[in-house]
């Protein structure tokens, strides 16, 4: 089966591409961009691998997308690609905009004509299966969980952008029969994650002896899941999900950001004994809050689980763990994004990009 896997170098879709390339039963019709986060390993291994073909490609070109589907001609899509960093859409929202919303349409109206004159067993095993986020829902109170009945309440430009993705793919199975299938997802964080999100961003802080930033007084609360558990869901959902479906997949691993904080160091404690900056905690500094900063995530995933029957293998301690481990086993990934592309700098405290519209 060949499936097209939109956004198949960045993070989440690196893990994914790996795991459906192990699979004999599927080749990968990857597409990505390549911006600034991308997973260079992931696309130098597909170029030599027969089970994938790589194709660097902006979902907003409709052109390029259409000449994709009819070389491969794909029994589905795996739509993951996405401007994803929280602090850069308040910088920048209009990037957000372009791919997340209108990128999205863009490969909708794709697939949709594409599907359209497929025939037969083709036609019915076809699926549009997208890849979004909780944050589309808010934020929680101290108690409750968001379910796939949760009323969409974005507050940042990311969100709002994904939202909008989101029903974008509600409006294409509903109106032209398009059989998609909507994630949202927990926090992710494994190997390979760009160090401007917060645990590879602790990792490293603390390896150069930096101070590890944390907004507000930490006690932001975020539910995980390591990104293998994710991409062996969003696998499961794809072949076993139900047309016009939502499903909410998380790891029931709720902490605050200041616990993390201090997981991670303790793991560096006891992983990196000769460090001079032991105990790492030390290093944990309190920073000013971003804007529309959303207090509380939590997912329950009983949907998924009961009717899908999946369930994450990790927990948050054995996959932190590993993950911590990764990073110290490849210093020479994360200090050549130091080194060129970022430097751990603040993000998101330019508000003045909000008013900026999408071309």
């Amino acid at each position: 089966m060949g499936i097209v896997v939109t956004g198949g170098a960045g993070f989440i879709g690196s893990a994914l591409v790996h795991q459906l390339i192990e699979d004999d039963r599927y080749s990968v019709i990857l597409i990505d961009k390549l911006t600034y986060a991308a997973n260079q390993d992931l696309v130098d291994y597909v170029r030599g691998n027969a089970q994938c073909s790589f194709h660097q490609l902006d979902i907003c070109d409709v052109s390029g997308l259409k000449a994709v589907f009819e070389k491969h001609r794909p029994t589905g899509v795996l739509h993951l690609a996405a401007e994803s960093h929280v602090d850069r859409s308040i910088e920048g929202p209009a990037d957000f905009v372009q791919t997340n919303a209108v990128g999205t349409s863009n490969l909708l109206d794709v697939s949709l004509r594409y599907w359209q004159e497929l025939k037969n067993d083709s036609r019915s095993r076809f699926r549009f299966l997208h890849v979004s986020t909780d944050e589309v829902y808010g934020s929680l109170g101290p108690q409750g969980f968001f379910t796939e009945g949760s009323p969409y309440r974005p507050n940042s430009p990311y969100a709002a952008s994904k939202a909008a993705s989101d029903h974008f793919v509600r409006a294409w199975h509903t109106t032209y029969g398009l059989p998609t299938i909507v994630t949202n997802c927990a926090n992710n964080y494994g190997p390979y994650q760009f160090p401007e999100k917060l645990i590879p961003l602790i990792i490293v802080k603390a390896l150069r002896g930096d101070p590890i930033p944390l907004y507000g007084e930490g006690d932001y609360v975020r539910d995980w899941i390591h990104v293998d558990d994710h991409s062996r869901a969003l696998r499961h959902v794809y072949k076993e999900g139900v047309a016009g479906e939502t499903y909410l997949i998380g790891g029931r691993s709720e902490r605050t950001n200041l616990e993390v904080a201090r997981q991670v160091c303790g793991i560096l404690d006891e992983m990196c004994p000769q460090s001079p900056h032991i105990p790492h905690a030390q290093l944990i500094a309190f920073v000013d809050d971003r804007p529309g900063h959303d207090r509380r995530y939590a997912i329950d995933c009983r949907k998924v689980e009961q009717e899908l029957k999946w369930s994450p293998v990790e927990s948050f301690e054995t996959g932190l763990a590993k993950t911590v481990r990764w990073y110290l086993d490849h210093p020479d990934w994360w200090e050549g994004i130091f080194a060129s592309r970022y430097r751990g700098e603040r993000l998101g405290l330019d508000t003045s990009a909000a008013t900026v519209s999408a071309p």
